[in-house]
């Protein structure tokens, strides 16, 4: 996403089309947000619950895309805008980051 942002907008925007592709990502994400919240269902003052809320976060996202696949088609001008995917590089980077430090060095 880094060096090919045109590559990426225009994979989004056909992975938001397919039905198929949104059914399979929806049953992935209920599938892993089931597993986080299954295993670190923590609701702590510290970094750890920031798994959880993302275990949320994928159930939740699973369950909107089963139930309303086609809905999700709204989205796909966020991904037409190159401003949107050097946001979405910026942000994984970043929370990639913060994840290595807290599993490494924050102890």
């Amino acid at each position: 996403m880094l060096f090919n942002k045109e590559y990426y907008s225009k994979a989004f925007e056909y992975l938001l089309e397919s039905t198929t592709y949104l059914i399979i990502g929806g049953i992935l994400a209920v599938v892993f947000g089931l597993l986080i919240l299954e295993y670190h269902t923590i609701w702590s003052d510290n970094w750890t619950v920031l798994i959880t809320v993302i275990g949320w976060i994928a159930l939740f996202k699973g369950i909107l895309l089963l139930v309303f696949p086609k809905s999700f088609n709204r989205f796909k001008y966020l991904f037409k805008s190159k401003g949107f995917i050097n946001f979405l590089t910026v942000f994984i980077i970043l929370f990639g980051c913060l994840f290595i430090y807290f599993g490494f060095f924050s102890y």
